[in-house]
């Protein structure tokens, strides 16, 4: 069974049940979950262009959109710490973690930060890829870290007990984050810029600074994250960035944060990618989730290591943070 630390189901939910429908987490995307093994992600409430023209009405449409969906699916349970995820496991639900990827909805104001945490979410990035007034996104071209106000939003997501993800932050982000840990923190969907040279994947030196406080980098299925050239942008090659990330980091820090976003639409697809699918050869979604143990497997792992990987790394995290 597997965690999957980011999961974008919540925007193709809101999409859907803004025109009418209902249902949309059984009628579109249970039977894909349970067929990949998935028992458990973090649904991020992330605003995908056009929609960042309005931040805030665009997250209250999701917020509402899920709460609406979460009550009518029985196959799910929201959960908001390790107990609840582990009750939800023996009752044979998919347990889900609410998060935010990226805070632009607040602006600088950090009281804000509250409301999300009555709402249920336990994760928080503080940028998507653009810049915001906490910070700048790593495609966002800003080099500047986080501002004052991205400071105590950074201090007040751990303080709370929700999970600081750097995943999106830039680098001058990142290390203004890092110096601020007082909790593990977490890269819920990177990949290794040591194989793939992009600003949303970490150096080897990102990477041990994770380790250093205890957190867990997700292993990314987005294509383009997994190497430059077309052709190799695999499951196998995937696999190499767990290869390498355990050689740096060790096993206990790495996990899976796939990011598969086959359900999106047109427009959100195209700010991210110049192609019609950012889909890996062999991890198109998450039905398809176990192709990566089976080359874990070939490379010799063994089934504990494979368990770390799969969930337990990810568990660990909650629990301490959380």
């Amino acid at each position: 069974m597997y965690f999957d630390a980011h999961s974008d189901i919540w925007c193709d939910v809101t999409e859907r049940r803004l025109k009418g429908e209902k249902d949309v987490l059984r009628r579109c995307h249970i039977d894909r979950l349970r067929k990949g093994g998935v028992e458990g992600s973090i649904f991020v409430i992330w605003v995908d262009p056009p929609y960042d023209a309005d931040y805030v009405s665009r997250t209250k449409d999701i917020m509402r959109c899920a709460k609406e969906e979460a009550e009518e699916c029985d196959d799910i349970r929201i959960v908001h710490n390790y107990a609840e995820m582990m009750k939800a496991i023996d009752d044979g639900k998919i347990y889900i973690f609410h998060g935010i990827e990226g805070l632009a909805a607040i602006g600088d104001d950090v009281s804000k930060i509250d409301a999300y945490y009555d709402f249920g979410c336990r994760h928080a990035m503080l940028t998507w890829n653009e810049a915001n007034a906490l910070g700048a996104g790593a495609n966002s071209g800003e080099t500047y870290g986080l501002t004052e106000a991205g400071k105590k939003v950074a201090r007040k997501i751990q303080d709370k007990g929700m999970l600081l993800d750097m995943s999106h932050l830039n680098v001058a982000g990142f290390w203004d984050c890092m110096k601020l840990a007082t909790k593990p923190i977490i890269a819920s969907h990177s990949n290794a810029s040591a194989l793939c040279d992009v600003p949303r994947n970490l150096t080897d030196e990102q990477l041990r600074a994770i380790r250093d406080v205890d957190g867990v980098v997700g292993l990314n299925a987005f294509k383009d994250f997994i190497d430059p050239d077309k052709a190799k942008q695999n499951v196998e090659n995937l696999a190499r960035h767990a290869d390498h990330m355990i050689d740096v980091m060790g096993i206990d820090h790495v996990g899976c944060g796939f990011d598969f976003i086959e359900f999106i639409h047109d427009e959100a697809m195209g700010s991210m990618t110049d192609e019609t699918s950012s889909a890996a050869k062999g991890m198109s979604n998450a039905a398809e989730i176990p192709n990566l143990f089976r080359c874990f497997e070939k490379m010799g792992m063994t089934k504990e290591e494979m368990e770390k990987i799969a969930r337990l790394n990810f568990q660990n995290v909650i629990k301490k943070a959380i």
